[in-house]
């Protein structure tokens, strides 16, 4: 079996031929610089990507702690660190920097606690839907004593909640207002990724146009090498996509479930941390970014009421399996709704990079725990109630 250490020296020197061929330059001299020239140039090198994750769990395993302990981009006997943390390549943890952010300095202190608005934003008149949008590093305060180091698309983990209609023209910029090199990969595109989701260095764009085929719950996520890095990180959201002609009336909601996996915390900060994400072993799942949130600030309806789940698992890893405790759904799309429906359903999961559409009529007054039905992930914060009012 080839050593993906190997892979790794080949493709380094491949990279240095093509960067020496396009501008001169040299061999990165830094595990930083390797990434971010890599992350651009992934499209162009075959394989690059796939060097990049293609480590073994059980070598990670043993060099996590040096890993952690050494910011120098250097392992032990000098070898370079195969998987990084984002602390290495984030300009919240280098000295005297600041994320390119449109709004607070890049410090803990400034991170405010925000509940998640998980209503789903009504539709427009228009035809056009057009997104104007910069990834950023911001620290994103995910509970009153966790602040995360996150890459982020307009500034929060997850991005905005994008509404539309089958047919509608989706017309979308990505700005890159930082160091390492990002991309957008939209899920409910039928597009030519190397073209549109290439990767894009600090100060560039990308532009491009889709027009949605299907209806339903789609993810959006950053596409660049490693994706497993970008994605765990924070760089991840919803687009619905509804269909012509218009599902029966609900109160609609948004849930998209995701993982975070930390390092120790400096500065009163917490970055992510690679070798974690690679093992699954996550420190919160969370519901739209925020362990717990809705359980201490529940989602509030009215008896008599449809209520209309679309959830989502941007993972990076793990399913959800969505259950409402003491409910069951009416109606769960497994696909493009509204033709592809099951009826009577406990629990139905939806699976990393998916999306499905839950529905059910609230007519009984209580307090129902929505959870991820597995619940060693649930239990570490994918939970929340939905308050049935009289």
């Amino acid at each position: 079996m080839t050593d993906p250490e190997d892979v790794i020296n080949r493709s380094v020197e491949n990279l240095s031929a093509v960067i020496s061929r396009d501008g001169g330059l040299e061999v990165p001299s830094s595990r930083r610089a390797f990434l971010r020239r890599a992350s651009a140039l992934s499209l162009a090198i075959p394989g690059m990507g796939a060097a990049l994750t293609s480590c073994s769990p059980e070598r990670d395993r043993q060099q996590r702690d040096t890993a952690r302990a050494d910011t120098t981009g250097r392992g032990a006997a000098g070898h370079p660190l195969r998987n990084p943390d984002s602390k290495l390549d984030t300009a919240l943890h280098r000295p005297g920097e600041h994320p390119t952010t449109s709004g607070a300095p890049g410090t803990a202190a400034a991170a405010v606690y925000q509940r998640y608005d998980p209503a789903l934003p009504p539709l427009g008149n228009e035809s056009t839907i057009r997104l104007d949008w910069h990834s950023q590093e911001t620290p994103v305060r995910i509970s009153a004593n966790t602040v995360v180091a996150g890459w982020t698309f307009e500034g929060n983990i997850p991005g905005p909640i994008v509404h539309c209609r089958v047919g509608d023209t989706v017309e979308f910029n990505l700005t890159n207002d930082v160091d390492i090199p990002h991309s957008m990969d939209f899920h409910a595109a039928q597009i030519d990724p190397k073209v549109a989701f290439r990767s894009v260095p600090k100060g560039q764009s990308i532009s491009y146009t889709f027009k949605p085929r299907y209806a339903g719950a789609f993810l959006y996520h950053c596409g660049t090498a490693p994706v497993l890095m970008h994605i765990g990180s924070g760089m991840f959201g919803a687009i619905v996509v509804s269909p012509r002609r218009p599902l029966p009336r609900a109160r609609e909601f948004v849930l998209v479930q995701s993982e975070f996996y930390l390092s120790d915390e400096e500065n009163g900060m917490q970055s992510f941390d690679y070798h974690k994400m690679l093992e699954a072993e996550p420190d919160f799942v969370a519901f739209n970014g925020r362990p717990d949130q809705y359980s201490r600030e529940p989602i509030h309806v009215k008896v008599g009421e449809r209520v209309r789940f679309w959830v989502l698992s941007a993972g990076p890893t793990l399913n959800c399996a969505f259950h409402i405790v003491g409910e069951q759904f009416e109606t769960v799309y497994l696909g493009a709704p509204p033709d592809s429906a099951i009826h009577g359903a406990q629990t139905f999961s939806v699976p990393a990079g998916g999306g499905m559409c839950f529905e059910l009529v609230c007519d009984v007054p209580g307090e129902f725990p929505f959870v991820n039905h597995a619940f060693g992930h649930g239990q570490k914060g994918a939970i929340g109630y939905l308050v049935v009012e009289p």
